[in-house]
């Protein structure tokens, strides 16, 4: 094998959880054409975070080998729901929920992948047409012996969970995908093994060469436990302001900077070992997250917001205010206004509730004041700076 492919196989399985099979891309890549890279996406959640980008990540490292990039979104199959790792069968979307949702990832993973290198498809295109007989043949191709092979599926049955019908159909119509892309690689999450796989055996009963199948891992959230979510309030949301994207990337721990570093960087794996080396020699690994959270931020945002966001993230440390603040006005109808009632109109908390506990928790400041009495009222008149937490702020008019 030269030492192109090699290279080329270095940076393909960074980070990835599985390749099968590895001979088989080995002799894919030997060819010296661009692959057809197949990732399908049901646009069910339009709001992306870092969590997301793992794969669409791995996406780009193809398209900089100079490969295509066949960006699938399902917009037939989204209509069914994935019900991977799902213990009730998943209500469907209407189709005008899929096109919003759709438009929305289309608009959101240019700030990663080449546009010029990469084919967005909706499998609608294919499926529609495919019809009951159509249907019914791909139904035939399995059995429900081999379905049940599914460890949701599995679950479920042994549980006595109802499993509706249509959701067989799901791994199938995702196998038949790759079939009609005539994908050589598709890529997917540890939990989509079961569907890539299935790419794999529609591929061989179609007479078509089989799609190498790559499985990357779910990135685990800032607390590093669980798997990124908004649910569990532990993600990093690709549109936050600059200074949020920021903040959270540095409050990550020391060794979950490296798992980050190593899912969501686009530095070299050189570079990326010649920061480790430097850790060992002593370097404060502080550093080494600085110059990784100004990366993320600046792909999503710009150079110029990273830089912002570093010097604001070092004012805060210093326990200052940052230099941009947003301006909120607030008209109250009495003479005075409630702290609690304060924060939440200002936007810095959620409900008056979370406001109480931050007051309790030392967490709230009126110029750069440690505010402790929950019953604190406010004149007409008066302008604060507030502050919750570390991270935010507003300047206050009561009027």
């Amino acid at each position: 094998m030269n030492t192109d492919i090699n290279q080329s196989l270095a940076i393909i399985k960074r980070g990835c959880e599985e390749l099968l099979i590895e001979q088989e891309l080995i002799e894919k890549l030997k060819k010296g054409i661009p692959l057809r890279i197949k990732a399908g996406f049901d646009p069910t959640a339009p709001d992306l975070h870092l969590g997301h980008t793992v794969l669409i990540n791995k996406l780009r490292h193809f398209q900089d080998l100079g490969h295509q990039v066949l960006f699938l979104i399902g917009d037939f199959t989204g209509m069914i729901g994935d019900p991977t790792g799902k213990s009730a069968t998943r209500p469907p979307l209407t189709k005008e929920q899929v096109i919003e949702n759709a438009q929305s990832y289309a608009s959101q993973v240019f700030k990663i992948l080449d546009k010029d290198k990469t084919e967005i498809v909706f499998n609608s295109s294919w499926l529609t047409d495919l019809g009951a007989a159509g249907m019914l043949k791909l139904a035939s191709s399995l059995t429900v012996a081999r379905m049940l092979e599914r460890d949701d599926f599995s679950k479920r049955f042994k549980g006595n969970l109802p499993i509706a019908i249509h959701e067989f159909m799901y791994p199938l119509l995702q196998g038949y995908d790759s079939v009609a892309l005539k994908a050589d690689v598709e890529l997917g999450g540890t939990d989509q093994k079961f569907n890539l796989l299935m790419g794999r055996e529609l591929q061989k009963q179609a007479g078509q060469s089989q799609q190498c199948v790559l499985t990357m891992p779910l990135l685990e959230g800032l607390d590093g436990i669980n798997k990124m979510s908004k649910s569990l309030n532990n993600y990093v949301g690709i549109n936050e302001p600059p200074e949020i994207i920021f903040a959270k990337l540095m409050s990550i721990s020391d060794a979950l900077m490296w798992r980050y570093i190593e899912l969501l960087s686009f530095e070299s794996l050189e570079t990326v070992q010649n920061w480790k080396s430097a850790v060992v020699a002593g370097e404060n690994p502080r550093n080494i997250k600085v110059k990784f959270a100004q990366e993320i931020v600046a792909r999503f945002h710009s150079q110029a917001d990273a830089e912002k966001a570093l010097n604001d993230f070092q004012t805060r440390a210093k326990g200052g205010v940052p230099d941009e603040v947003q301006e909120v006005t607030i008209n109250i109808e009495g003479a005075s206004i409630g702290i609690a009632q304060l924060l939440k109109l200002a936007g810095l908390v959620e409900s008056t509730s979370e406001a109480i506990r931050a007051i309790q928790q030392g967490g709230v400041k009126l110029d750069s004041q440690k505010i402790e009495d929950k019953n604190l009222q406010l004149s007409k008149g008066v302008a604060v700076i507030a502050q919750v937490g570390k991270r935010k702020f507003a300047k206050v008019n009561l009027i």
